[in-house]
């Protein structure tokens, strides 16, 4: 006989048959998208990684957040740090004062705690936005004079001529520029906790009227501002 058969793995093909083309080994390497694995692709990776190129759930896409958002300034007024002693060590928390304004007369203040300072933050911008409330301006100026108290922080707001600036500290500062104030003189007169001083200073510009508003709830009408005459101009002898 022509034919030769054998045992095993080394088979010899038979007269006339066409040699079969060997089979490389699997290999286990990096998918299409980068990542170890067959290659399966999830969103674009493959394997294990495959997310690297994809949409990722729970995330929103570019454009999808609200212009409004956008457009509001949050500045970080204090960050308290507290401790709680535990069997296995110390066990640290933090705090964030936030104020939130759009700089065109809307302010808010929120308070987040939080195991890290950036949930802290994240968290109290999240409520400052939830609680802005509208605010009574003339020009870049305050309509008049006004002294609040909260707690132990007395603040006191004076209008101010234009290109005074904001004079203030840095808590009364941060609320006052992030309504869009800019010129004000003011005055911290109590506590220095920032919280109050905060609040203190919200509750002054809540407590703001117009010379229009006053006139309405009297049932009076407004009168238009009276100019008041020039000089003469001096002639020189």
């Amino acid at each position: 006989m022509s034919d030769v058969i054998t045992s095993g793995d080394n088979q010899t093909p038979t007269q006339g048959q066409t040699p079969a083309a060997p089979q490389p080994p699997p290999t286990e390497g990096r998918g299409p998208g980068g990542g170890h694995g067959p290659g399966r692709s999830f969103g674009g990776g493959g394997g294990r990684g495959g997310f690297r190129g994809g949409q990722r759930r729970g995330r929103p896409q570019d454009g999808d957040g609200s212009g409004a958002d956008s457009d509001l300034s949050e500045k970080v007024v204090f960050i308290n740090r507290s401790s709680k002693v535990v069997k296995g060590g110390r066990r640290f928390s933090f705090s964030a004062l936030i104020v939130v304004g759009d700089k065109r007369g809307r302010v808010g203040v929120g308070l987040g705690k939080a195991g890290e300072v950036a949930d802290a933050i994240r968290k109290a911008g999240e409520v400052a936005k939830t609680q802005m409330v509208k605010i009574n301006l003339k020009e870049n100026t305050i309509p008049h004079e006004i002294i609040s108290h909260y707690c132990g922080a007395h603040i006191l707001l004076r209008p101010a001529s234009p290109g005074t600036g904001v004079i203030a500290g840095k808590t009364v500062r941060a609320v006052l520029e992030s309504v869009g104030i800019k010129d004000v003189l003011s005055k911290s007169l109590g506590s220095k906790n920032p919280a109050n001083v905060v609040k203190a200073t919200l509750q002054a510009l809540q407590q703001l009227r117009l010379r229009e508003d006053i006139y309405r709830s009297r049932g009076l009408a407004v009168k238009a501002p009276e100019k008041r005459p020039e000089p003469a101009p001096v002639l020189a002898v």
